[in-house]
């Protein structure tokens, strides 16, 4: 006869390991820590990452914003007026990346008249609203540029170190580490840099 006993039971009960469930949320796991892997290997092989030092760029880009630079860009094609470019100032390794903006390329003939920005004798179409320049600096007359050379302004053309002053000067195409991509610095304020 067996006996049966009443009342409390101190026995564990086994809860049914949901298998299916675990296998899923691994496989979720292994996926996010691989992309974030590719995407964190594939920025450091294309790119680098840096600060814009002071105001030169403001309104486009503001003092200690971080910004990714696309270091292949420039492989295939070449800089085009309009493109924001990171370079060392006279090829100097020891200086800061100067963040500035492409307003002519090699064969075009830059001057600045009157506050305006002239490239082959024709006012220059400006991609962002930028003050009258009230330093002409080296532009005062006509510079032609040589087949490796751009001239670069800053989008806060009375507060830029940029072409129109001989420590920068022209920048030569050998000068140049790429262009700068994508911009992420606080809340709101990333996006791809035009």
């Amino acid at each position: 006869m067996s006996r049966r006993r009443a009342g409390l039971s101190f026995r564990r009960q086994r809860r049914k390991f949901n298998l299916p469930l675990f296998k899923k949320i691994v496989s979720w796991g292994v996926e996010l820590i691989v992309v974030i892997g590719l995407a964190y290997v594939l920025v450091s092989f294309f790119g680098i990452r840096t600060n814009v030092v002071g105001q030169a760029m403001e309104q486009t880009l503001e003092n200690d914003d971080n910004i990714l630079v696309n270091r292949f860009a420039y492989i295939m094609s070449k800089p085009k007026a309009g493109d924001v470019i990171v370079f060392l100032p006279n090829g100097n390794n020891k200086s800061h990346y100067y963040v500035r903006r492409v307003v002519a390329v090699p064969g075009d003939t830059v001057q600045i008249k009157d506050g305006a920005l002239y490239v082959n004798d024709e006012l220059y179409k400006e991609s962002t609203d930028v003050a009258s320049m009230e330093d002409a600096g080296l532009a005062s007359d006509p510079i032609e540029l040589e087949k490796d050379e751009y001239f670069v302004l800053g989008d806060n053309r009375n507060n830029s170190e940029d072409s129109r002053y001989a420590n920068i000067g022209n920048v030569k195409r050998d000068y140049i580490i790429g262009k700068a991509w994508f911009r992420f610095s606080g809340i709101g304020s990333f996006g791809t840099i035009k």
